[in-house]
């Protein structure tokens, strides 16, 4: 199984896919129906979709699968008694399958026979999504939850977080401790650190600089620069995800410790914590279909 993209909805559309295209760095895959399509230099048709709405909220985060894991999936979530219901993508790609509301309203999509495209030139392009993290009013219940109805696998714990994998990059998403439930940030895969450092020197061309970072975490060992976009939500340019064995040991908060005044493993950043909080409130999930059997 394989994190590809997430789906936003907002108000000013064409001015938050032009900072994602023009400032950000990703390649445009089209226009449809009022949806910017964005992508990368991977194989995903797209990472990003904009919608035109009237208010923010996340419509989805999608998730490719086999046909054989959305088999299981399926029996899991019927089994659950989670608000879920078939679906037929008309994004990017197409594909079918199931998309699922946690307990806190996170919207999962989960989808087979999704198209992929050729990968294109671009060194500052990101290569793909490496994670999604998600605000949770309840992190353990959420991550014992994905472990037992989604067969994720949770990573680490630390004070902040609960990590959680669908194969074997250490996480591709996780569900920050933060007392109320919403999207934290996205995080695009940069094909190297260079690759991460132009983005911050791009950013900081048109008078934006990170509001955490640049660094290296802890857990999953990435390196990383943290923004907030103009349109609301936190973005990350991020590079080398750790790679860990299916026998990989839980690491717990105390394992996940920083000398004081510390917050990752190299200790040259300042950290916006007021700015980023807000930030991380501007996009909550919003279900607007009706519960349905999946089997």
């Amino acid at each position: 199984m394989q994190l590809r993209s997430i789906e936003l909805v907002l108000p000013n559309v064409a001015d938050a896919a032009a900072f994602m295209t023009d400032i950000w760095g990703m390649a445009s895959a089209g226009v449809k129906n009022q949806t910017h399509y964005l992508r990368g230099s991977g194989s995903f048709p797209y990472l990003v979709a904009l919608e035109q709405g009237e208010r923010n909220f996340v419509r989805s985060v999608t998730f490719v699968c086999t046909e054989q894991e959305l088999a299981a999936l399926k029996q899991r979530v019927a089994d659950s008694g989670l608000a879920a219901c078939p679906t037929q993508s008309t994004d990017l790609g197409g594909g079918e399958g199931i998309i699922v509301e946690l307990k806190e309203g996170e919207l999962f999509r989960f989808l087979v026979n999704a198209e992929e495209v050729d990968p294109i030139e671009g060194s500052d392009l990101p290569v793909k999504l490496t994670h999604v993290v998600c605000n949770a009013i309840d992190a353990e219940a959420t991550g014992d939850l994905v472990e037992k109805i989604l067969n994720f696998k949770v990573s680490d714990r630390t004070k902040g977080m609960v990590f959680v994998r669908c194969n074997n990059a250490h996480h591709s998403t996780a569900f920050a401790r933060a007392g109320f439930a919403s999207l934290n940030h996205i995080a695009f895969e940069m094909e190297d650190m260079d690759g991460v450092m132009r983005g911050i020197g791009r950013l900081r061309d048109h008078g934006m600089v990170p509001s955490w970072g640049p660094g290296r975490h802890g857990p999953g060992d990435n390196v990383f620069a943290y923004f907030i976009a103009p349109f609301g939500p936190v973005v990350e340019f991020s590079t080398a995800v750790e790679k860990v064995p299916d026998d990989y040991q839980v690491g717990a908060p105390e394992d996940w410790t920083w000398p004081e005044n510390r917050i990752d493993q190299w200790g040259m950043s300042d950290k916006d914590f007021t700015g980023l909080r807000t930030a991380e409130e501007a996009f909550k999930f919003y279900r607007d279909w009706q519960s349905a059997p999946v089997l």
